[in-house]
Parts: structure tokens; C-alpha cells; sequence
């Protein structure tokens, strides 16, 4: 009867470690990235009918020694992918985890993908504050960072391209502005100039002029109305004052025509400059490939730092840290790389993944544990018992 008390008592052990793991699972029903875990359940040793230790090997002799815990099992399996309208809220769509570093140099992992841009222009979980690490050319760890990247200094004027009709009745089709812009972002307005030339029926001469100064010219011969590769681009040299010397490509190689009809003065013109001014950062989002778009006041969007992920073979590999953070146990079942590279999955901009737990199936091993306690209880109090009656035998 003392041994049915001690196996009741493992029953309780038991069991009321496997509730406080069904409380933890259930209370973070709505933590970003929480995994959820199983306690895993084993039957103690066994003996000899005769209690004494001898011989088990017959299994109509054995009896056992209670119930016994061997620790908890996580579930990686993806919880659900919610969208949150923050461009700086990701989710792995896959089996990688964002790498995280703290202010110590530790690193950690997470799925939890609620990040942003801190006072110092570094990406950092809005958790904690660790920042967030991107992989370089040479599959080193670096933080992502908008340091140099505030300002985006513009470019000047390369191409210039033109659209519209020149007649071919007019002796001079056109004599207009084109507007160009220095390395500065600031506007130059030069004229170009298109004029039959003589005793020919489809020749126009380009010239472009900064006042009254001619900076090049070139011919541009039609056939059939549009303009031959070999003439269709005019290079010229430009230097405003006080900048550096520009190098303009005129293009008439697309929408320009060369016919009798039409308005000139109001068809042909400047289609587009590739020119922009300087810009300051307007917006910061990542792409599915985890990889930085910064754009910019001026219209202009570069890349930047691509996110590290990693990814391993074994939830045997993995211990939970709290703060949605994991850590290695294996360092040889884990592996590294960037998002939409295999099992590494894609990144989800503007979504979060929410905890993974099943609430029904929590409710269900809440059942289960209650009744596993309560019977454990009652094989200790009818032990009990029994040994009253045994001591109220004896005294009698």
C-alpha cells in the first residue's frame, strides 16, 4: 500500500507538470510566433511481483513504479500568417527563422517578425531592441542598417528621348526647349533645333544649343518615315558652370516620324529625361526575397541588406529562450542562408505569424490531465484507507 501511494504520487507530478504545460500553451495563444509543446509521458521501471527487486522477466510478475515525464516536445508546424499593415511586420512563409543579435554579441533566432528601423537607423526587433542581421557576399552576419542610405544624391541627365512627328514640308519643324539636370538636380534649359536639310527630301539636322552656343549637331536620316539606327542617337558633350561635364545621349530612335502631316509644334517633343534630383528617404519595406527597397522623395528606389534566415533538421536542435526566441543545442543540424533559397521559404511583408496552438486540442489535454489527476488522487486516498483499517486491525 506505500507503493500505491508513491505511484499516486507520481501520477500527480505527472499530471500537474502536463496542466502547467497546457497553461503555458494557452496563454500564448496570441504570442507572434509562439511554438507550442507536448509533454511527453513514460511508464517508470518495473519489478518483480515479490516487490523484492527479483526476477522480471516473466510479464505476468511485473509491476510497475509509476508514471514518469521525460521532458517536452515542440511544434514547429507554421501557425497562421496575419496581416498587420506594417511594412516593417514580417513572417517566414517556410522553415526559416530571422537571426537576431544582442547588445553582448549573442546570437538568437525567432519567427516572430515584428521589427523596425531604431534612432540610429539599425533594424532591430521592437521586442527587445536586437538587432536584425543580414548576410553579405561572403555569408558573414551584418545588421541591417540605413547608415550613408538617408539621402539619395540624384543623377544627372544622360538621355534625353523625343516623341512626336517632324513634317517634311517645314523648313524648320522645330526649334524648342529641352530641359536637362546637372549632378545637383538643378535644371538647365537648352534648345534644340530641327531643320530640312537642303536638296533633300529626308534629312533633318539636329542641333542643340545652350543659348546661342552650339554644343553638337548631327543629321538624322528617315526611311519610310523613321529614323535609321546608325543616326537616330546625337551624343553631345554639356558642361554647365561651375559642374562637371555631362555627357547627353538625344534618342529619336522610338516615336519620332518623319511625314508631311501633323502639327509639329505641338506633336514633337520631349518624351522623358532620365535625369533626377536629390531625395531624402520616404519609405522602407522587404521584398519576398527579404532583400531592403528603400525609396526616395525624388521617385528613385534602390536595394539594400538582405535578411539572414536559418533554418534546422531537428526540433532536437532547438531550446526555447523565451521572448520568442530559440537558440542552437546541434550547430551541426542547423544551416543558413536567405530567404527563397529552398526550404528557407519566402518572406511576407506586412504579415505577422501568430502562435500555433490549437486551443481545442489544448482543451481536450486539459480534460485528460484533470482525470489522470483525479484518479491518481483517489488511488492515494484509498491507500490511505486502507492502511486505517490495517492500523484500527492491528490495535484491535
Amino acid at each position: 500500500m506505500l507503493e500505491s501511494i508513491y505511484v499516486g504520487m507520481t501520477g500527480l507530478l505527472g499530471y500537474s507538470r502536463g496542466l502547467r504545460v497546457i497553461a503555458n500553451n494557452t496563454a500564448n495563444i496570441s504570442t507572434p510566433g509562439f511554438k507550442s509543446s507536448s509533454l511527453q509521458f513514460a511508464d517508470m521501471f518495473y519489478t518483480g511481483g515479490n516487490l523484492s527487486g527479483g526476477n522480471a522477466s516473466q510479464n505476468y510478475d511485473q509491476v510497475g513504479f509509476g508514471l514518469n515525464t521525460t521532458g517536452t516536445a515542440m511544434s514547429f508546424k507554421q501557425g497562421e500568417l496575419r496581416q498587420t499593415g506594417n511594412d516593417l511586420d514580417m513572417a517566414v512563409d517556410g522553415q526559416g527563422l530571422f537571426v537576431l543579435q544582442d547588445a553582448e554579441g549573442k546570437i538568437t533566432y525567432t519567427r516572430a517578425g515584428q521589427f523596425k528601423f531604431d534612432d540610429n537607423g539599425v533594424l532591430v526587433s521592437r521586442a527587445n531592441g536586437e538587432k536584425v542581421m543580414s548576410m553579405d557576399g561572403n555569408g558573414n552576419f551584418v545588421q541591417v542598417s540605413l547608415a550613408g542610405q538617408m539621402l539619395h544624391p540624384g543623377k544627372p541627365t544622360s538621355r534625353v528621348k523625343f516623341a512626336g512627328n517632324l513634317s517634311n514640308t517645314a523648313t524648320q519643324p522645330f526649334n524648342g526647349p529641352v530641359q536637362v539636370l546637372d549632378e545637383m538636380g538643378n535644371p538647365h534649359t537648352l534648345t534644340l533645333r530641327m531643320s530640312a536639310v537642303a536638296n533633300t527630301t529626308n534629312t533633318m539636322k539636329a542641333e542643340l544649343l545652350d543659348g546661342t552656343t552650339v554644343l553638337g549637331s548631327s543629321n538624322v536620316v528617315f526611311v519610310d518615315g523613321k529614323p535609321t539606327a546608325e543616326t537616330s542617337l546625337m551624343q553631345v558633350a554639356y558642361t554647365p558652370a561651375g559642374q562637371s561635364t555631362m555627357a547627353l545621349t538625344l534618342d529619336f530612335s522610338t516615336d519620332v516620324t518623319n511625314f508631311a502631316q501633323g502639327s509639329t509644334t505641338t506633336e514633337f517633343k520631349v518624351a522623358s529625361q532620365d535625369g533626377v534630383g536629390p531625395g531624402s528617404l520616404s519609405s522602407t519595406a522587404f521584398d519576398g526575397d527579404g532583400v531592403l527597397r528603400i525609396a526616395y522623395s525624388n521617385g528613385q528606389t534602390v536595394k539594400g541588406a538582405r535578411l539572414a534566415l536559418a533554418r534546422f533538421d531537428s526540433p532536437d536542435a532547438v531550446g526555447a529562450l523565451g521572448n520568442n526566441q530559440f537558440e542552437i543545442l546541434n550547430k551541426n543540424a542547423w544551416h543558413f542562408g536567405t530567404a527563397g533559397e529552398g526550404a528557407f521559404g519566402t518572406v511576407r511583408v506586412g504579415q505577422i505569424e501568430i502562435s500555433n496552438v490549437d486551443l481545442s486540442q489544448e482543451f481536450s489535454d486539459l480534460v485528460i490531465m484533470q482525470r489522470g489527476y483525479q484518479a491518481s488522487s483517489q488511488v492515494i486516498s484509498t491507500a490511505n484507507d486502507m492502511l486505517q483499517e490495517l492500523f484500527s486491525m492491528k490495535s484491535k
